[in-house]
């Protein structure tokens, strides 16, 4: 079980770990993008490290929605809309929720997912996050039908987001700023998709603890 403690101290997590990639992501973005995608995130997460110690005696789904409506209104550029789609969409299923099992912390990305789907449009192969997302989610699926332990499945998980990252490399944009490079977007790897790894990585490590 992953606990609501665990899920907080994962997303406050986030801001000494954006802080430590900004200038990686910014990079990554910089090749294809606007350049903007480190400092968001980083400033996003910060203000959720703001505001989270204010709910977080409350159940799981209301810390995910407050993370949500934070990067939304806060970060810029597309990926405050994304993410911020991502947490609110997430914290449906959890509502008075005080712990995740391994089937319910599936429904809570898989939600999640979908609501940057809809927001985005996106298809795999786009060079997009959610070719990080979707791989990690079929390897979180699979684990659970395997009925692996959480720890395993999150492992599982990061695996293939972190394979699903890598592939961005060869595929060409067809989304966001970077699909205007057309074919001089091959090369390069999704900022999008880092971020979502090292988000991944960050809540697979927390479970540990």
């Amino acid at each position: 079980m992953l606990s609501k403690h665990q899920i907080v101290n994962w997303l406050l997590d986030c801001e000494p770990l954006f802080t430590n990639a900004r200038e990686h992501l910014t990079a990554l973005d910089t090749d294809i993008g606007d350049g903007d995608h480190g400092l968001n995130i980083q400033r996003g997460f910060a203000k959720v490290a703001e505001k989270l110690p204010a709910v977080a005696d409350k159940d799981i789904g209301q810390v995910l929605k407050t993370t949500g409506m934070t990067l939304l209104s806060s970060v810029g550029g597309a990926s405050g809309p994304l993410y911020g789609t991502f947490f609110i969409r997430a914290a449906a299923s959890t509502d008075a929720c005080q712990s995740l099992s391994l089937s319910q912390l599936c429904k809570m990305l898989s939600d999640g997912v979908e609501g940057i789907v809809s927001r985005g449009r996106a298809e795999p192969g786009d060079k997009t996050m959610c070719d990080a997302w979707w791989p990690a989610l079929a390897a979180l699926q699979q684990a659970q039908q395997q009925a692996l332990s959480l720890n395993d499945a999150l492992d599982k998980a990061v695996a293939a987001a972190a394979a699903g990252t890598e592939a961005t490399i060869q595929m060409q944009a067809r989304k966001g700023r970077a699909s205007y490079l057309g074919e001089r977007s091959i090369g390069h790897q999704d900022a999008g998709a880092t971020s979502t790894l090292l988000l991944l990585t960050a809540l697979r490590d927390r479970a540990r603890l």
